[in-house]
């Protein structure tokens, strides 16, 4: 069964969403279903997480912290570099260590031919632009137009380019929100979404509304907590109803992120074993 074939069809989407509602609560972290509702949970292999969360610790010998995610469960992660190795070299850490990296942050102003060829060498699925930001509506156009042409070269080498929001793209910039442009000068075909959790609840945004506005093209979720005062927190322990959220929404990956973690590992066990045991 292909990743894919695990997110729900449009006609099974469509079915849920009537029978569920439409409202999801921003805050309150939820951890068992709901009464009377089918318990489900986010299967295994779709656990990822983003190595940035362990950036600190990584030195320039990756391989002991990977060593340690791949004991803690994880088989996929998510990258945002190759800590001074070539593709080749890192491909060869991730198997020595049992792990899988199905997607990574890149940016696509550069050479795109080498991104391509990086990614295959990785086995990646998925590339992300992880981050822009620009002043003005006709830069986030001009943005827009790159990112959909590159989408559809990648498409064509066989991989999937995806959008990363941060809260900043709900604001509006002359008037249209930046996401709005980004979505509709781009297509699904070419450009999906991995819509970052906390930075769209920062952004005052319904996740699970931004999830039906934009269905079939949210793929990956990265699942970062929200302490009560807006701050980072592991998962869990802050404000999101991931609970809720999961039970309305359905992607290819979960991918664990915290961007200031006080101990990078023991964040990334908690929120490991929080998606294992969350039932929903």
């Amino acid at each position: 069964m292909t990743e894919e074939s695990r997110m729900p069809s449009r006609r099974t989407f469509l079915s849920t969403a009537l029978a569920t509602g439409a409202a999801v609560a921003l805050p309150a972290t939820a951890a068992a279903a709901a009464p009377g509702r089918p318990r489900r949970q986010v299967p295994k292999q779709s656990i990822s997480i983003q190595l940035y969360t362990l950036r600190d610790i990584m030195g320039d010998d990756p391989e002991p912290v990977l060593s340690a995610l791949a004991d803690i469960g994880y088989r996929k992660v998510e990258l945002a570099g190759t800590y001074g190795r070539s593709a080749a070299e890192f491909a060869a850490v991730l198997r020595r260590t049992g792990l899988r990296a199905t997607s990574s942050h890149a940016g696509i102003d550069g050479d795109l031919d080498r991104l391509i060829a990086d990614a295959r060498t990785l086995g990646h699925k998925y590339v992300v632009v992880p981050w822009v930001n620009y002043a003005t509506l006709a830069e986030w156009r001009a943005f827009t137009t790159r990112l959909e042409a590159a989408g559809d070269k990648l498409r064509r080498a066989g991989l999937s380019l995806g959008y990363h929001n941060h809260a900043h793209e709900f604001a509006a910039v002359e008037g249209t929100r930046p996401f709005d442009v980004i979505t509709a000068g781009t297509t699904r075909r070419n450009v999906h979404l991995e819509v970052d959790l906390y930075w769209a609840v920062t952004g005052g945004v319904d996740p699970v509304a931004l999830y039906r506005a934009n269905f079939p093209r949210v793929r990956q979720f990265h699942v970062k907590d929200r302490a009560a005062d807006g701050s980072f927190a592991d998962l869990g322990t802050g404000t999101i109803d991931f609970a809720s959220i999961f039970r309305a929404t359905g992607v290819a990956e979960y991918i664990v992120e915290h961007d200031q973690p006080r101990d990078a590992l023991a964040t990334a066990r908690v929120g490991y074993d929080y998606l294992v045991n969350l039932r929903f």
